[in-house]
């Protein structure tokens, strides 16, 4: 079926596009994008006074299955995907098993073809079992269809086996995904290492954790002259660091989450264990700094981190609560309330942050709107307020931060290769 969208703002910062315009879409792409388009035979979506933009790529999403299917599934992953304007998710590999070789990967991807109602990539892991100890087969993981590695949840520690992993990653021409922290520097900790913690006598997690690691990451990367891509960026000193590194030429990019932006420390009262992320919400000198980072292109994209938890794993003591919280159905009103609201980003750097960069980074052809691209499209009704209920959660999971909070812009269609897969 042909699907015209009339008279929307469509912006396209690829293409340089931000216009009154109509779009048509046949067979799962764009057809033809112009001002008056006529198509007798196409449904209509009257776009007048909304947001049309390349669907979202959401770099940074656990949908818990194979293993953990009472958290998240990749059916119900995907249709919380759609309802935020996700067309595109990146799938970590901490999974039960971990997507750590080949038969893993294939039942995974099995499972997509069946299930996911948007495009999901996979992230194969580093190392078996995510232990930081023996490398995995990169080759292997290639075919079986990964397109990128991660030890996500944890860092490998071992400067030899990640030097190794990276120099791996180059030969196969996998993206290598880091999260960075020194369990060493970390520890025991569950909340910002600050006021806050010593106010609520809570282990604390220092910034230092966190980007001594990621200064090393990139150090070892360099070494095997490769990429590196930096995850779930929380503090000033990690922003700094990879400015740095960007500004001598080396090949590293970076992605932040909302929570980083829009929370801090300070947000963590009556021991909210929804609250509980990793890395942990930061001081709101670091949320500043990561605006910063967001404003001049140091950090290149905004992920979700979505991370689902069961009830009795986050309601639950905070010391003992699993951290993590989820977030692709939030992640778009919350970057609009933030960043477009509050004058951080204009729509085009927005559209660049979710879409085009992440496309980039991950080296697929997504994220545009020209003819003959896939019809990876949403709708925003950018002005629209609405209250973030629980009952309203697609998610299995319900451990949101945001829950009670009154945001702006409302995804009313989201379309997946020329399909309707998300119409509120």
């Amino acid at each position: 079926m042909s699907i015209l969208i009339k008279g929307g703002r469509v912006i396209d910062p690829l293409n340089k596009i931000d216009a009154v315009l109509d779009i048509l879409i046949q067979d799962h792409q764009i057809s033809k994008i112009g001002k008056n388009i006529q198509a007798a035979d196409a449904a209509i979506i009257d776009a007048g006074g909304k947001i049309v933009a390349p669907g979202i790529i959401d770099m940074h999403v656990h949908l818990r299955e194979p293993g953990r299917e009472d958290k998240e599934t990749v059916l119900s992953g995907t249709a919380a995907a759609s309802k935020g304007g996700v067309t595109t998710v990146l799938a970590m590999p901490n999974t039960l098993p971990a997507m750590d070789c080949e038969e893993n990967i294939k039942l995974l991807r099995g499972i997509i073809a069946k299930n996911a109602l948007i495009n999901v990539l996979v992230c194969g892991a580093i190392t078996k079992g995510r232990l930081g100890q023996e490398l995995n087969d990169m080759a292997k993981l290639k075919r079986a269809g990964a397109i990128a590695i991660s030890d996500d949840g944890s860092s490998v520690d071992s400067d030899e086996v990640m030097l190794d992993a990276f120099k791996s990653a180059k030969q196969y021409g996998l993206l290598t995904v880091c999260h960075c922290e020194d369990k060493k520097l970390s520890g025991k900790g569950v909340i910002n290492l600050g006021f806050q913690s010593t106010r609520l006598g809570l282990r604390g997690i220092s910034n230092e954790s966190e980007y001594k690691r990621i200064s090393r990451d990139i150090d070892l990367a360099a070494r095997a002259d490769t990429r590196v891509h930096i995850a779930h960026v929380s503090c000033r000193e990690s922003v700094e660091i990879i400015a740095k590194a960007k500004k001598i030429g080396l090949k590293v990019t970076c992605e932040t989450a909302p929570h980083y932006f829009a929370l801090s420390e300070e947000d963590i009262v009556d021991y909210d264990t929804k609250m509980k992320t990793n890395p942990p919400l930061r001081s709101k000198e670091d949320v500043a700094a990561i605006k910063a980072g967001l404003k001049d292109g140091v950090i290149d994209a905004i992920a979700s981190d979505h991370a689902p938890h069961t009830e009795n794993e986050k309601d639950i003591e905070f010391d003992r609560a699993e951290f993590g919280k989820i977030g692709l159905e939030s992640g778009l009103a919350i970057s609009i309330m933030e960043l477009i609201s509050k004058k951080v980003l204009s729509w085009p750097e927005l559209v660049e942050k979710i879409s085009v960069n992440p496309a980039k980074i991950l080296g697929i052809n997504k994220g545009s709107l020209g003819a003959g691209d896939d019809a990876d499209i949403i709708i925003v009704n950018a002005e629209k307020e609405f209250l973030l209920e629980k009952s309203k959660i697609i998610s299995k999971s319900k451990n949101s931060p945001f829950i009670g909070r009154t945001v702006k812009g409302l995804v009313e269609y989201t379309i997946y290769r020329g399909k309707v897969v998300y119409k509120n």
